[in-house]
């Protein structure tokens, strides 16, 4: 136990994930542990020599992830619908900005390009794109690692719906296992580098997923 804790303290040189996706709030939020959290979040990805793809934006935590991992050197890739270039950028824009059309291009995008996916603390379109890559690993469309970083117990709430959903038979006890949560930055890299799919969904075939208006398993799975 001691030596895998010591292991987890020193990130290894070579991570599992090439570049990881992070979903969080266009505003810093009222707590300072949040912007905090994000910058340690961007530094941690830094010293794993992971890349980042993210939301696009320059402002709030999204500012603050991307610009941290764009100091550190690593690669950041935001993808931004038009609509919201005037919005989510104020002045120079962080890295590589990638522009589509929409909210769901959007969100198949980032998930395309990502090996993993964290949420740091956000609003409406935080928890939408959250919960959508969940359900995408409970559709068997991807089986990558989802992080929750529960900065100050900001999302103690949202486990306590799950958990109730579980209790209820709405969720089942190992699609609970999709989503991978602690309080630090640190913690949760070391768990998503250690997580291995416990939950084997129903897969989707190529043909349901274009009906539901997914991007294709491959991409998003790949």
């Amino acid at each position: 136990m001691e030596n895998e804790q010591q292991q987890c303290q020193q990130p290894s040189m070579k991570s599992r994930f090439k570049r990881v996706c992070v979903f969080c709030g266009s505003s810093p939020g009222k707590n300072p542990s949040y912007q905090l959290a994000a910058i340690q979040l961007g530094k941690q990805l830094v010293e794993r020599k992971i890349d980042l793809v993210y939301g696009g934006g320059s402002i709030g935590l999204m500012g603050l992830v991307s610009q941290a991992v764009y100091d550190g050197g690593r690669h950041v890739l935001g993808i931004i619908p038009t609509t919201l270039m005037p919005r989510e950028i104020t002045g120079e824009p962080v890295g590589e900005v990638r522009v589509v059309s929409g909210m769901h291009q959007r969100k198949a995008e980032m998930a395309r390009q990502a090996d993993a996916f964290i949420a740091l603390p956000g609003g409406y379109g935080t928890l939408e794109e959250l919960l959508e890559v969940i359900t995408w690993a409970q559709l068997g469309i991807h089986d990558k690692p989802v992080g929750l970083l529960n900065v100050d117990g900001y999302y103690n709430s949202l486990l306590s719906f799950i958990d109730k959903a579980v209790d209820e038979d709405f969720i089942t006890p190992a699609a609970r296992n999709i989503i991978v949560s602690a309080q630090t930055a640190h913690e949760l890299m070391c768990k998503l580098e250690e997580y291995v799919p416990k939950y084997s969904g129903a897969k989707l075939s190529w043909e349901m997923e274009q009906q539901l208006g997914y991007a294709t398993k491959s991409d998003i799975a790949r």
